[in-house]
């Protein structure tokens, strides 16, 4: 495989849209966290306390998955310096910590998403409880 600048670059993109797609799930939490402190306030209701704590460990996981979203995105950022600099071999051990940045925060992201599922299922549970 030749490694060239361009190799690099092809992450850009996709480590962007990704930035973004984290950044308005990190929005829409706060939205929702907002609402239901609120709510809490009024109702003192165990099951939104259930889904206060359930967003305070989404929230972090966000957190960190931006975090490695955004050194992937620097390693990305140095590897093509270390390419236009002419060091190959750093270059590529860079991209590589790169890659694996990136794979930690998807594996981040997924863990995200099933708490945000155990979130849908504590509202379908009030819902069928509220149906009774």
């Amino acid at each position: 495989m030749e490694f060239d600048i361009t190799t690099p670059a092809l992450l850009f993109s996709a480590i962007s849209l990704w930035m973004l797609a984290f950044t308005n799930r990190f929005l829409a939490v706060a939205n929702l966290v907002r609402q239901f402190t609120a709510l809490y306030v009024e109702t003192r209701e165990e099951g939104i306390f259930r889904q206060l704590r359930n967003f305070r460990v989404r929230l972090a996981l966000i957190k960190h998955t931006q975090l490695y979203g955004v050194i992937s995105f620097l390693f990305c950022v140095i590897c093509m310096f270390l390419i236009f600099s002419g060091l190959t071999l750093p270059a590529e051990i860079v991209f590589g910590a790169s890659l694996v940045a990136l794979m930690v925060s998807l594996g981040l992201s997924l863990a995200e998403v099933f708490l945000s599922i155990d979130a849908l299922k504590l509202e379908l549970e009030k819902a069928e409880r509220a149906h009774e």
